[in-house]
């Protein structure tokens, strides 16, 4: 049974020249070879900063004084719900490296090669949500700026029409794939970090530390309403979680874990700024009903032509990281599109839900439940990662795990026709025992959400229900021993069986669609 065990090949090898920004990327989700690994653990950090050192982020550091509490409640709120979401995302960029594909293709070890369109789902979910927030917020910016200097009056066609600029130079960006939006992101980061920065001399006779808040919490007392806050912030990087394999998959695979580490917690953290940016800015503004027009109103001129500026380009910055990986997942799933084509059919989409979202319904509504729904769903299944890779001692079969999106059957990660119910019945249970206690009013109002005095305890719930319900899962009902290194799982125990050879799948969609391009 030995014979059968994952093997990675941790050698040294050349690496080819790096591609152009401007090359459009034809790769999809299969395995980046080893000789294309030219990014390093710095492009991961990079790339995660400049898709959050953005106005979407800005956004979302204004719920807490949306929300009623005072500037520094807002900050510690901030504090919190930034280091809880860095710590649970800090592992999910271990997976690109060692398995060459994205993080949803990689989950496949954990729930079966046909069970990770879990991650695929979560992958959508996530980049409909921030893609437009990206875009309204950008867009919104730039109508604030046409009034405040031109003159031009906000209308619905206006609005719509700026949204589907920013929109589909967003898909351009993506389409180009992987190093044009390092390029972007790269200059996210100067620009924005700047403007976020002179934003110290633009308010610095308006802006009060001393602001008390509203009075009203949102959630009628300070305790839940604070952990609500802290709950909107994880979100941001906890919505990173089923995106970073998309990224460092182009990392070689000898990277050390502490590096990847690094770039996560280095990447992340430095989105203090624009979290912090958006919750003093929030306080001029407290009241208002549209946040980036208001705030255009009340700037500097000079400082309002600087936010014009930098927020088309954070809509971009971010945007781009969100449609990115959805697009790899899409084409995937669905053979019949390629990368480029999914990624087209997905902007579409997601530009549709716009203009649903932000010119008919209430969009503070909309963002929370959506960020609500994203917290709940992919904490667990980032948890279930983590400690499928810390039990199978981050090995991984990278052909194995491409069996499903080459219209196959069988291998080491095939179980249960292609699902493994360990992983499965656990990402379920835990999310739909969190959505019973979630409360992101007035959309996701859990019929449980009442029993901690009104306080959140959905990502607790969830969080514990993960790791208890996986981990007994793989005690109670061990996993192939051939699914493990040579040296064995780590805490759990094995069982022997027979691997299942590797077979075309005549009747899949995949296999149809390979034999179509081979034709």
């Amino acid at each position: 049974m030995t014979d059968n065990r994952v093997v990675v090949d941790h050698s040294d090898v050349a690496l080819n020249p790096r591609p152009r920004a401007t090359e459009v990327e034809q790769r999809g989700i299969d395995t980046v070879p080893d000789a294309d690994r030219t990014s390093t653990w710095r492009d991961l950090m990079r790339i995660q900063f400049g898709g959050a050192n953005t106005f979407a982020t800005v956004l979302l550091g204004t719920f807490p004084i949306a929300f009623g509490l005072s500037f520094w409640q807002a900050v510690a709120a901030t504090l919190l719900g930034l280091a809880l979401g860095i710590l649970v995302l800090m592992p999910m960029g271990l997976f690109g490296p060692k398995t060459g594909t994205n993080n949803a293709v990689s989950s496949g070890a954990f729930f079966g090669v046909r069970g990770r369109v879990v991650g695929s789902f979560l992958s959508l979910l996530t980049a409909v949500a921030f893609y437009s927030i990206s875009v309204w917020v950008g867009g919104d910016a730039l109508v604030g700026a046409l009034n405040r200097l031109g003159g031009v009056p906000d209308s619905v066609g206006l609005r719509t029409a700026i949204y589907g600029v920013i929109g589909l130079i967003v898909i351009v960006v993506v389409v180009y794939g992987y190093q044009f939006m390092l390029l972007i992101n790269k200059t996210a980061v100067i620009a924005n970090s700047a403007l976020f920065l002179l934003a110290f001399v633009a308010f610095s006779g308006t802006f009060d530390p001393s602001y008390s808040g509203t009075g009203e919490y949102l959630l009628g007392s300070f305790w839940p309403t604070f952990i609500l806050s802290a709950l909107i912030v994880m979100s941001n990087p906890v919505s990173f979680g089923a995106f970073l394999g998309d990224w460092s998959r182009y990392i070689p695979a000898s990277t050390p874990a502490r590096k990847i580490f690094g770039a996560t917690a280095l990447g992340q953290g430095l989105t203090l700024i624009p979290f912090l940016f958006g919750v003093a800015t929030a306080t001029i503004v407290a009241g208002e009903a549209d946040y980036v027009f208001a705030l255009i109103q009340a700037s500097p001129l000079w400082y309002a032509v600087l936010l014009m500026a930098v927020a088309f380009i954070g809509g971009l910055s971010t945007g781009s990281t969100s449609l990115y990986g959805t697009g790899l997942d899409f084409s995937s799933v669905f053979p019949r599109f390629n990368r480029v084509q999914a990624t087209i059919f997905i902007g579409v989409l997601a530009f549709l839900f716009i203009l649903l979202g932000r010119l008919y319904l209430d969009l503070l509504g909309v963002v929370n439940a959506f960020v609500g729904a994203i917290i709940v769903t992919t904490t667990p299944w980032m948890i279930i990662m983590a400690i499928g890779y810390f039990v199978r001692r981050g090995s991984f079969s990278r052909a194995d795990l491409q069996v499903f999106n080459r219209g196959e059957t069988g291998g080491r990660y095939w179980f249960s026709h292609g699902v493994n119910w360990r992983g499965m019945v656990a990402w379920i249970g835990a999310a739909v025992l969190g959505l019973l206690f979630a409360y992101y009013p007035p959309v996701i109002e859990g019929p449980l959400s009442g029993l901690a005095g009104g306080a959140d305890i959905s990502l607790v719930v969830a969080i514990v229900a993960a790791a208890v319900l996986y981990i007994g899962a793989l005690v109670i009902f061990p996993e192939p021993a051939y699914v493990f290194p040579a040296d064995g799982p780590r805490g759990v125990p094995e069982r022997e069986a027979p691997l299942q050879p590797i077979e075309t799948d005549h009747s899949s969609a995949a296999a149809k669609a390979a034999a179509r391009r081979a034709g």
